[in-house]
Protein backbone atom coordinates (compact mmCIF):
# COMPACT_ATOMS: atom_id res chain seq x y z
CA UNK A 1 0.00 0.00 0.00
CA UNK A 2 1.47 3.72 -0.93
CA UNK A 3 -0.36 6.74 0.64
CA UNK A 4 -1.77 9.70 -1.64
CA UNK A 5 1.08 12.12 0.08
CA UNK A 6 3.67 9.18 -1.30
CA UNK A 7 2.35 9.44 -4.57
CA UNK A 8 2.56 13.08 -5.03
CA UNK A 9 5.96 13.12 -3.76
CA UNK A 10 6.23 10.64 -6.81
CA UNK A 11 4.56 12.38 -9.32
CA UNK A 12 6.01 15.91 -8.72
CA UNK A 13 9.34 14.11 -10.02
CA UNK A 14 8.26 14.19 -13.55
CA UNK A 15 8.97 18.36 -12.94
CA UNK A 16 12.82 19.81 -12.68
CA UNK A 17 11.11 21.42 -9.51
CA UNK A 18 9.79 18.45 -7.67
CA UNK A 19 12.93 16.65 -8.53
CA UNK A 20 15.12 19.87 -7.07
CA UNK A 21 13.29 20.19 -3.94
CA UNK A 22 13.24 16.33 -3.37
CA UNK A 23 16.84 15.71 -4.67
CA UNK A 24 15.73 12.42 -5.87
CA UNK A 25 14.37 10.94 -9.95
CA UNK A 26 12.43 8.53 -11.83
CA UNK A 27 13.86 5.06 -12.95
CA UNK A 28 11.17 2.59 -14.80
CA UNK A 29 11.89 -0.68 -15.90
CA UNK A 30 12.87 -3.98 -14.67
CA UNK A 31 16.02 -3.31 -16.71
CA UNK A 32 17.11 -0.41 -15.64
CA UNK A 33 16.29 -0.60 -11.99
CA UNK A 34 18.47 -4.00 -12.08
CA UNK A 35 21.12 -1.93 -13.26
CA UNK A 36 21.02 0.91 -11.02
CA UNK A 37 20.71 -1.46 -7.74
CA UNK A 38 24.28 -2.44 -9.16
CA UNK A 39 25.44 0.56 -9.78
CA UNK A 40 27.01 3.46 -7.39
CA UNK A 41 23.58 5.10 -7.05
CA UNK A 42 21.59 4.98 -4.35
CA UNK A 43 17.95 3.91 -4.60
CA UNK A 44 15.42 5.28 -2.04
CA UNK A 45 12.69 2.93 -3.06
CA UNK A 46 11.45 0.22 -5.12
CA UNK A 47 7.83 0.13 -5.81
CA UNK A 48 6.89 -3.19 -7.91
CA UNK A 49 3.64 -5.11 -9.00
CA UNK A 50 5.37 -8.44 -8.86
CA UNK A 51 8.00 -10.14 -6.53
CA UNK A 52 11.11 -8.94 -8.86
CA UNK A 53 13.59 -7.64 -6.39
CA UNK A 54 13.50 -8.20 -2.64
CA UNK A 55 14.11 -4.69 -1.62
CA UNK A 56 10.97 -3.61 -3.81
CA UNK A 57 7.51 -2.95 -2.30
CA UNK A 58 4.75 -4.50 -3.81
CA UNK A 59 1.54 -2.18 -5.50
CA UNK A 60 -1.17 -2.47 -7.50
CA UNK A 61 -1.23 -1.83 -10.91
CA UNK A 62 -3.77 0.69 -10.46
CA UNK A 63 -1.22 2.77 -8.39
CA UNK A 64 1.35 2.32 -10.66
CA UNK A 65 -0.52 3.50 -13.02
CA UNK A 66 -0.75 7.19 -10.93
CA UNK A 67 2.98 7.04 -10.35
CA UNK A 68 4.24 6.23 -13.79
CA UNK A 69 5.37 8.88 -16.11
CA UNK A 70 5.29 6.10 -19.28
CA UNK A 71 2.19 5.90 -21.71
CA UNK A 72 1.87 2.41 -20.82
CA UNK A 73 3.43 1.74 -17.28
CA UNK A 74 6.17 -0.95 -16.45
CA UNK A 75 6.22 -3.26 -13.77
CA UNK A 76 9.13 -1.67 -11.70
CA UNK A 77 9.91 2.12 -10.42
CA UNK A 78 12.52 2.72 -8.46
CA UNK A 79 12.84 6.40 -6.43
CA UNK A 80 16.71 7.11 -7.03
CA UNK A 81 18.62 10.06 -5.06
CA UNK A 82 19.98 12.78 -7.60
CA UNK A 83 24.19 12.23 -7.59
CA UNK A 84 26.15 15.47 -7.64
CA UNK A 85 29.59 15.46 -9.06
CA UNK A 86 32.50 18.02 -9.32
CA UNK A 87 32.87 19.98 -12.54
CA UNK A 88 36.81 19.14 -11.95
CA UNK A 89 36.49 15.24 -12.94
CA UNK A 90 35.51 16.56 -16.49
CA UNK A 91 39.46 16.70 -17.77
CA UNK A 92 39.66 17.42 -21.12
CA UNK A 93 43.72 17.89 -21.06
CA UNK A 94 43.48 13.93 -21.10
CA UNK A 95 40.54 12.85 -22.51
CA UNK A 96 37.18 13.32 -24.65
CA UNK A 97 34.66 15.44 -23.22
CA UNK A 98 31.36 16.36 -24.77
CA UNK A 99 29.92 20.08 -24.13
CA UNK A 100 26.25 20.83 -25.07
CA UNK A 101 25.24 24.33 -26.09
CA UNK A 102 21.11 24.45 -24.75
CA UNK A 103 19.97 21.17 -26.19
CA UNK A 104 16.46 21.06 -25.09
CA UNK A 105 14.90 18.43 -26.28
CA UNK A 106 14.90 15.04 -23.58
CA UNK A 107 14.82 12.51 -26.38
CA UNK A 108 18.28 14.33 -28.13
CA UNK A 109 20.24 14.60 -24.43
CA UNK A 110 19.11 10.90 -23.42
CA UNK A 111 20.40 9.98 -26.88
CA UNK A 112 23.68 11.50 -26.70
CA UNK A 113 24.18 10.51 -22.79
CA UNK A 114 23.60 7.02 -24.87
CA UNK A 115 25.93 7.97 -27.51
CA UNK A 116 28.62 9.02 -24.86
CA UNK A 117 28.54 6.03 -22.83
CA UNK A 118 28.67 3.70 -26.03
CA UNK A 119 31.96 5.83 -27.53
CA UNK A 120 33.65 6.11 -23.87
CA UNK A 121 33.42 9.73 -23.39
CA UNK A 122 32.59 9.76 -19.52
CA UNK A 123 31.98 13.26 -19.03
CA UNK A 124 29.01 15.69 -20.77
CA UNK A 125 29.21 19.86 -19.50
CA UNK A 126 26.36 21.08 -20.17
CA UNK A 127 25.15 24.91 -20.33
CA UNK A 128 22.46 25.61 -17.56
CA UNK A 129 19.75 25.99 -20.09
CA UNK A 130 20.00 22.90 -21.46
CA UNK A 131 17.53 19.85 -20.61
CA UNK A 132 17.35 18.32 -17.53
CA UNK A 133 19.19 15.02 -17.57
CA UNK A 134 17.14 13.38 -15.03
CA UNK A 135 13.94 14.28 -16.71
CA UNK A 136 12.27 10.79 -16.81
CA UNK A 137 12.13 10.95 -20.97
CA UNK A 138 16.13 11.76 -20.56
CA UNK A 139 16.42 8.42 -18.25
CA UNK A 140 14.23 6.21 -20.44
CA UNK A 141 16.23 7.08 -23.63
CA UNK A 142 19.84 6.61 -22.06
CA UNK A 143 19.23 3.27 -21.62
CA UNK A 144 20.92 2.62 -18.47
CA UNK A 145 23.78 4.81 -19.55
CA UNK A 146 22.66 7.74 -17.36
CA UNK A 147 24.86 5.40 -14.48
CA UNK A 148 28.54 5.26 -16.41
CA UNK A 149 28.24 9.14 -17.37
CA UNK A 150 28.71 12.60 -15.46
CA UNK A 151 26.81 15.50 -16.82
CA UNK A 152 27.58 18.57 -15.10
CA UNK A 153 25.54 21.96 -15.74
CA UNK A 154 27.66 25.09 -15.30
CA UNK A 155 28.10 28.54 -17.56
CA UNK A 156 29.63 26.76 -20.36
CA UNK A 157 31.18 29.91 -22.36
CA UNK A 158 33.07 30.68 -18.97
CA UNK A 159 34.00 27.14 -18.83
CA UNK A 160 34.42 26.78 -22.45
CA UNK A 161 36.75 29.83 -22.24
CA UNK A 162 38.83 28.46 -19.17
CA UNK A 163 39.54 25.64 -20.99
CA UNK A 164 40.70 26.94 -24.20
CA UNK A 165 43.10 29.76 -22.17
CA UNK A 166 44.32 26.41 -20.18
CA UNK A 167 45.68 25.14 -24.08
CA UNK A 168 42.43 22.57 -24.33
CA UNK A 169 41.53 21.69 -27.89
CA UNK A 170 37.96 22.92 -28.65
CA UNK A 171 36.35 21.55 -31.11
CA UNK A 172 32.71 22.72 -32.48
CA UNK A 173 30.97 22.25 -36.22
CA UNK A 174 29.88 25.14 -38.36
CA UNK A 175 28.88 25.15 -42.12
CA UNK A 176 32.18 27.19 -42.59
CA UNK A 177 34.23 24.59 -41.00
CA UNK A 178 36.74 22.38 -42.29
CA UNK A 179 35.64 19.08 -43.55
CA UNK A 180 35.62 16.80 -40.45
CA UNK A 181 36.60 13.24 -42.38
CA UNK A 182 39.82 15.14 -43.65
CA UNK A 183 40.76 17.33 -40.70
CA UNK A 184 43.08 16.26 -37.62
CA UNK A 185 41.40 15.31 -34.29
CA UNK A 186 42.83 14.54 -31.22
CA UNK A 187 42.01 12.14 -28.51
CA UNK A 188 41.56 14.73 -26.20
CA UNK A 189 39.82 18.24 -26.08
CA UNK A 190 36.10 19.67 -25.80
CA UNK A 191 33.91 18.54 -28.52
CA UNK A 192 30.86 21.54 -28.84
CA UNK A 193 27.65 20.60 -29.97
CA UNK A 194 24.54 22.76 -30.86
CA UNK A 195 21.26 23.61 -29.90
CA UNK A 196 18.42 21.83 -32.23
CA UNK A 197 17.76 25.25 -33.88
CA UNK A 198 19.91 27.44 -33.93
CA UNK A 199 23.41 25.52 -33.39
CA UNK A 200 26.08 26.99 -31.30
CA UNK A 201 25.47 30.19 -29.47
CA UNK A 202 28.30 33.13 -30.07
CA UNK A 203 29.22 32.76 -26.78
CA UNK A 204 30.35 29.73 -26.80
CA UNK A 205 31.76 29.87 -30.47
CA UNK A 206 34.03 32.57 -29.45
CA UNK A 207 36.32 29.72 -27.50
CA UNK A 208 36.29 27.19 -30.44
CA UNK A 209 39.59 26.47 -31.63
CA UNK A 210 39.33 23.57 -34.35
CA UNK A 211 36.08 23.97 -36.70
CA UNK A 212 34.40 21.15 -38.35
CA UNK A 213 32.02 20.42 -40.87
CA UNK A 214 29.84 17.06 -41.73
CA UNK A 215 29.22 17.19 -45.55
CA UNK A 216 26.19 16.00 -47.17
CA UNK A 217 26.46 13.56 -50.55
CA UNK A 218 26.65 14.28 -52.96
CA UNK A 219 29.08 17.60 -51.49
CA UNK A 220 27.55 19.86 -53.89
CA UNK A 221 24.21 18.84 -53.65
CA UNK A 222 22.59 19.30 -50.03
CA UNK A 223 19.30 17.59 -48.98
CA UNK A 224 18.35 18.72 -45.56
CA UNK A 225 18.86 21.81 -44.27
CA UNK A 226 20.71 20.36 -41.62
CA UNK A 227 21.60 16.94 -39.43
CA UNK A 228 19.31 16.14 -35.68
CA UNK A 229 22.19 17.24 -32.99
CA UNK A 230 21.70 13.69 -31.53
CA UNK A 231 22.87 12.44 -35.12
CA UNK A 232 25.65 15.05 -35.90
CA UNK A 233 26.97 13.80 -32.04
CA UNK A 234 27.02 10.22 -33.61
CA UNK A 235 29.02 11.41 -36.83
CA UNK A 236 31.21 13.61 -34.70
CA UNK A 237 32.51 11.04 -32.36
CA UNK A 238 32.57 7.93 -34.31
CA UNK A 239 35.62 9.96 -36.54
CA UNK A 240 37.40 11.26 -33.35
CA UNK A 241 37.49 7.55 -32.31
CA UNK A 242 38.26 6.43 -35.50
CA UNK A 243 41.63 8.26 -35.26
Amino acid sequence: MITRAEILDIKSLATKQGREELGAFIAEGEKLVGEIRNSSLRIRRILQTKPIFSDGEIISEKEMERISQLKSSNSTLAVVEIPHYNLTEAKPDKNLVLALDRVQNPGNLGTIIRLADWFGITDIVCSVDSADCFNPKVIQATMGAIIRVRVHYTDLPQWLESQRDRGVNIYGTFLDGKNIYKSEKGSCGVIVMGNEGQGISPECEKSVTHRLYIPPYPTDNPGSESLNVAIATAITCSEFRRE
